[in-house]
Parts: C-alpha cells; sequence; structure tokens
C-alpha cells in the first residue's frame, strides 16, 4: 500500500494538461521478447513482455508536446533465470519481475525526453513462476528448475528518465543519441545510440524495452514500409535488488548491448517487428553473454 501511495504522490506532476483538452487513445505497444528466439538456451533474461497504451490530445498532429500531454501507461513482466547450477554460490537465482508505471513522453523540435515511475513486484507472489512452469508443461518444453528458491517477495517504486536527439543525417538515414537513467529494482545510467535506415519512424512515439533496449511503437504512422534499426550502449550499474549479496552473487558493474532490429508495416496497418540483442554478462562468474529475440505482430483487421 506505501508503494502504491507513492505511486500516486509522484504521478500528481501527469495531470498538469488542461481539462478543457480532450484526450483520447493514441496507439498501443507491445514486445515479447525470449532467449527462444535468439540462441534458445532457456537462462538469464530468459523472456519478458510489456504493453504499453499510449493516450493524448485528441488532435494530436504527432509533433512533440509539453511534458505531460502525451502518457504511457506500461505493464511489463520479465522472468531471470540462472544457467542450470541453481544453489550453487554465485549463481544467479530465479526471479520473476511484474510491474505497472506511468510514462510522459515529450519534446521540443529534435529533442525526444521521457520520464516515469513504475512500482515493481518481485518473488512469488507475481505468479510468473507458476505461469512458466504450467506453459513448459503444456509446450512439452523443458521442466522449469530452482522457482522454490526464487527471490523473495518485495515491492520496488522506480524512477526512469532518458533523453535523446533525432540527428537527420540523410534522408534515409537517423541517429538517435540517448542517455538513460534508471533507479529503483536496478540502478542504472546507461548512454548509447540507435541509427534508423530506411523509413522515418521518429515521429512516432519511440518506447525503449526495459531489457534488450528495442525501440517499438507507442503510435504508428500511416506510412508504410521498412525501417532497419542498429543499436549499441553501455550501462554502468550501482545495484540491483537481482543481485542479492546474501545469495553470494555480485552484479557487474558495466554491461553492454548491441542489437539490430527490422520494422515493417502496411498500408493496411498491419505491423511486425523482429528483432536481435546481444546481452554482455550481468553478473559475476557469468561465463558468456547470451542471444535473445524479440517479436511483434499486430493486424488490424
Amino acid at each position: 500500500m506505501r508503494c502504491l501511495f507513492l505511486l500516486l504522490v509522484l504521478l500528481v506532476p501527469f495531470g498538469t494538461v488542461s481539462h478543457a483538452q480532450s484526450r483520447d487513445a493514441l496507439g498501443e505497444g507491445r514486445l515479447f521478447t525470449n532467449d527462444f528466439f535468439g540462441d534458445g538456451r532457456d537462462r538469464y533474461q530468459t523472456g519478458s513482455y510489456v504493453h504499453s497504451f499510449v493516450r493524448g490530445p485528441s488532435n494530436w498532429d504527432r509533433t512533440p508536446l509539453e511534458f505531460g500531454s502525451i502518457r504511457e501507461y506500461r505493464l511489463r513482466s520479465a522472468i531471470m533465470a540462472s544457467d542450470g547450477i541453481g544453489d550453487a554460490p554465485g549463481d544467479r537465482p530465479y526471479a520473476g519481475a511484474l510491474s505497472l508505471g506511468v510514462h510522459s513522453h515529450f519534446g521540443q523540435d529534435t529533442f525526444r525526453g521521457t520520464v516515469g515511475v513504475d512500482v515493481t513486484a518481485i518473488g512469488p507472489q507475481t505468479g510468473l513462476s507458476r505461469f512458466q512452469e504450467r506453459a513448459h508443461d503444456q509446450l512439452g518444453l523443458a521442466q522449469v528448475r530452482f522457482t522454490d528458491s526464487q527471490l523473495g517477495n518485495a515491492f520496488h517504486l522506480g524512477l526512469t528518465a532518458e533523453a535523446a536527439e533525432n540527428v537527420q543525417l540523410t534522408d534515409f538515414i537517423t541517429a538517435r543519441p540517448f542517455a538513460e537513467l534508471q533507479i529503483g529494482p536496478e540502478d542504472v545510467a546507461r548512454f548509447g545510440a540507435d541509427v534508423v535506415l530506411g523509413r522515418n519512424i521518429t515521429s512516432d512515439i519511440l518506447i525503449r524495452d526495459v531489457t534488450t533496449g528495442h525501440l517499438y511503437h507507442g503510435t504508428e504512422t500511416a506510412d508504410s514500409g521498412f525501417a532497419f534499426v542498429l543499436g549499441a550502449d553501455l550501462a554502468a550499474v550501482a545495484d540491483s535488488a537481482y543481485f542479492p549479496a546474501e545469495r553470494g552473487v555480485v552484479a557487474t558493474d558495466r554491461r553492454g548491448r548491441l542489437r539490430a532490429g527490422m520494422h515493417w508495416q502496411s498500408e493496411s496497418d498491419t505491423s511486425v517487428f523482429y528483432g536481435l540483442s546481444y546481452l554482455t554478462p550481468e553478473f559475476e562468474g557469468q561465463p558468456e553473454g547470451q542471444l535473445t529475440g524479440s517479436l511483434k505482430l499486430n493486424f488490424n483487421f
């Protein structure tokens, strides 16, 4: 209850938009990430799903607006697992995380900013371990291990802020350098860039996935065609609730991500995204990084 109260207090600035300005649903964004679509090893950042609902002025003309005008309501789940040695000292403990938050997307000229707050629940209370066990049983996949020693129940209040700049290099190439700060379950400062090749998607509301860094659409224009996105970033990690000291596991203080993806949209508003991401080791003793795949399918009939 205390976390929910703090969330409501922090959301007061999001209510600064004039009541005379009507609001509407501007779009939805979603992204499913799983290492089944990557290296298929079922470990570490093994799966996540995020669903975003974007609302704003009904007369929005796709130009950037002031803080609080466009809001994204985000629901996200993630499962993190060991590589198979379970309770051994130094191995990553199993963890399920479920979060709910509100983020504002704003900007001016070529600048784009995002600020938001989330409440994240961790542990058996999320039901994610039971969901994964049932899903693996139904699909005939390997048994899920070490859920009986997963991280305990906890709540974390988090803040995320990102600043990005759209730099038009040519008619078909846009660079998007960014800096991001996360405080909550993990305290992370991150710097990186993405490059968009082909159809310019930067007038859309683009949302950065927490796990991979991929940019997924919260809104989409009527323009059809392909856009290829390449990205990379480096992060400094100050603290992480997913690597508790009492478990004998230590988070690395540096992380890196490399990613490549393709967006495609038809004139009938059917859109597809597929991307791959390489994630460097996240804890001391992790022998190698991992490859994950991300997928989005959107069909409007």
